[in-house]
């Protein structure tokens, strides 16, 4: 099996969404829909997280070494 990127499954999603908000899709294949979106937007939301967690920022001191900080968003 291979290992669905996270690009990917944001296409999937944004796709179940054109065609949820489209309103064309009978009850049964809406709800086959919106259970296939909240698959996909948990596993964005889980690859977000995972990303998250790696992303530190490397800044060069004046001795020519690394300090390691936390990635914060400017608004934080």
């Amino acid at each position: 099996m291979a290992v669905e990127k996270f690009e990917t499954a944001l296409k999937k999603l944004e796709e179940v969404v054109r065609k949820l908000e489209g309103g064309e899709l009978p009850l049964e294949e809406s709800l086959k829909a919106f259970e296939e979106g909240v698959k996909q937007a948990a596993f964005c939301s889980k690859k977000l997280n995972e990303a998250e967690k790696r992303v530190e920022l490397l800044l060069k001191q004046k001795d020519g070494s690394f300090v390691r900080e936390g990635f914060r968003l400017d608004d934080e």
